[in-house]
């Protein structure tokens, strides 16, 4: 009988099923570059391992992220040619984050020519809390501000400077927000060496508070 999925059960999950799928020869990705598909492979793979054995709503387009019940969405990245879209739809999402957790799949693909299949080696399974969803760079360098006695202009001068453009009744009202409740630093965002915006959940994984190593299955 299936049971309700938790937060704790999804950890769980995402570990035995990164370790599986890092043995696994899967014939029909032999061959494809595209990083969008292996994501969908994988995410799509997970949901399959997960349907059966326990009960969750599942997300849709509609919904937008994987997990609404539980509040986390699933994101896939190669470990060499590392996805370079960006999660955030607005400048409020880089300072407060995305408003839901993220179970991160970081992999390596190598193809066997051979057997004509490839391998999806998982390096890292990381559980990023909501609390963590924001921009490094952004949040960070707005804390530096504050802790120096920013005030108002200051940080309407900081948005400017990161291209965050705002109508300005917005901007001033977000300004005195960040003012009065100082974001928590992210653990998104990019790194100078590969531009991907999972580089620094990598990095905080198992170091910083909200930033969770589910699994490390092989060296990089």
């Amino acid at each position: 009988m299936p049971k309700p999925l938790t937060i704790e059960l999804l950890q769980k999950e995402a570990t035995r099923f990164a370790k599986a799928e890092s043995k696994h020869a899967e014939p029909s990705l032999f061959g494809v570059t595209d990083g969008k598909a292996v994501g969908t492979y994988l995410e799509h793979k997970f949901q399959t391992a997960l349907h059966g054995r326990y009960t969750y709503g599942r997300g849709n387009s509609a919904k937008g992220i994987d997990f609404p019940e539980l509040g986390v969405d699933i994101k896939v990245t190669s470990i060499r040619q590392p996805q370079s879209s960006c999660p955030f739809k607005s400048a409020r999402q880089k300072i407060y984050g995305l408003g839901y957790s993220l179970i991160v799949f970081v992999y390596e693909k190598r193809d066997e020519e051979k057997t004509r299949t490839c391998r999806l080696d998982i390096k890292h399974t990381i559980f990023v809390q909501k609390e963590r969803t924001s921009d490094y760079q952004t949040t960070s360098g707005l804390r530096r501000l504050i802790e120096n006695n920013a005030n108002r202009d200051d940080i309407l001068a900081f948005f400017e400077e990161r291209y965050m453009p705002f109508e300005e009744p917005r901007a001033v009202r977000l300004a005195e927000r960040v003012l009065r409740y100082p974001p928590v630093v992210g653990a998104l965002g990019r790194r100078i060496q590969r531009p991907s915006c999972f580089d620094q959940v990598i990095e905080c994984a198992g170091k910083v508070d909200g930033v969770l190593r589910l699994g490390i299955y092989s060296e990089v």
